[in-house]
């Protein structure tokens, strides 16, 4: 009798619909790929050069379980005088997507209850099913603003964390000040954790992106610096909370340590460069990219305009997500079927992280479609 080798939790999680449509891209000539978020733009050069140094001085092993200690007092001071925390705990990780896996396996135990924003991210519902939580999704649908009533009645006893991601991953979306306070004060009052994924904190386009970390003590705050600094594969990022919430800080260190066992040195010398860097300009180019997508597709489709990140998440004609995607990707442009990233299949993903002409060529095909 031949035993059955992989794990039963397995079959709760799906590959990436991400990481499917990007190898696709692969087996395509010359597509118009909206479907990876990716910045377009390089590592800028003074911070490729800090990242060589650190290779070429021998800063090669590893580094500390919570990271180089310049690169965690840097943090420190910035939750600090950002959020004014008494001596912030802070974790460097390996990508936002790494601290997120390491919080999840110190706080959900089997039957815990996540309440989690619908649309949202891939690898909150995945990991959380994984490890025998329970998803409660709370519908945005149809302005994907922050559902706070519906959050707030969402919560039971059984609610270990709520998810907030702003500027969100799929929609775009930056919550407005009114929306996450509010938030703060149904948390505070249900003494219940927020963890934040603010990986896109500064790509905001109409204005500054508000954090809960300043109205909330019982938060985890993410960042990261793949997405400003065009890091992707330098696989970099970090967890700050206040000095209450050390004892998850620790628990987190201790899953790292024999997981990812630290971030990559070298990186981490870098990363304490880029949080002097100034990328407005960079990001000011994401703003004009926003403009040209959501103005070529305004009047062909059901769109809401994103003022954060570099997505919109547009309504498919005909109903279908998937049906859309397929009849796109038959055209050659590489969008994400709105089924990846929520529990209905009426919406799509598009990227604008590529050039202006692929955006004007895109948008030109999706028109043609609609």
């Amino acid at each position: 009798m031949t035993k059955k080798l992989v794990a039963d939790r397995m079959g709760l999680i799906d590959a990436s619909g991400i990481r499917k449509v990007f190898a696709l891209a692969a087996e395509l000539k010359d597509p118009i790929n909206f479907s990876i978020g990716q910045p377009d733009f390089d590592v800028p050069e003074a911070l490729k050069q800090e990242a060589i140094k650190a290779i070429e001085a021998g800063l090669n092993k590893y580094s500390q379980t919570t990271g180089e200690k310049e690169l965690q007092d840097k943090i420190a001071a910035q939750m600090q005088a950002e959020f004014g925390w008494d001596r912030p705990a802070v974790l460097v990780a390996s990508g936002v997507s790494g601290g997120l896996l390491l919080a999840f396996m110190a706080l959900i135990n089997p039957g815990d209850e996540v309440i989690i924003p619908d649309p949202y991210f891939v690898i909150y519902k995945h990991v959380v099913n994984l490890l025998g939580g329970k998803c409660v999704f709370v519908d945005s649908y149809p302005d994907f603003a922050l559902p706070v009533e519906k959050i707030a009645a969402a919560i039971t006893d059984k609610t270990k964390m709520i998810i907030l991601n702003s500027p969100c991953n799929p929609t775009g979306m930056v919550y407005t000040s009114e929306q996450i306070r509010a938030l703060a004060e149904v948390a505070t009052a249900r003494d219940v954790l927020i963890l934040t994924d603010e990986i896109y904190e500064q790509f905001c386009y109409d204005g500054p992106c508000e954090s809960v970390g300043k109205y909330h003590e019982k938060v985890l705050v993410m960042r990261g610096f793949s997405k400003s600094y065009a890091m992707t594969g330098w696989r970099l990022a970090y967890v700050a909370a206040p000095g209450s919430l050390r004892p998850v800080i620790e628990e987190m260190t201790k899953v790292q340590q024999y997981t990812f066992v630290c971030a990559p040195t070298p990186f981490q010398r870098a990363a304490i460069a880029a949080m002097d860097y100034d990328v407005s300009d960079l990001v000011g180019g994401y703003a004009q990219k926003r403009d040209l997508l959501y103005n070529g597709l305004k009047d062909k489709f059901d769109v809401v305009r994103p003022s954060g990140a570099f997505y919109a998440f547009i309504k498919a004609p005909g109903g279908s997500g998937t049906g859309f995607v397929t009849k796109a990707i038959k055209n050659n442009v590489l969008v994400i079927p709105g089924n990846v990233f929520s529990e209905k299949d009426t919406h799509f993903r598009v990227s604008f992280a590529t050039t202006d002409e692929k955006i004007r060529q895109g948008v030109e095909i999706l028109r043609s479609l609609a």
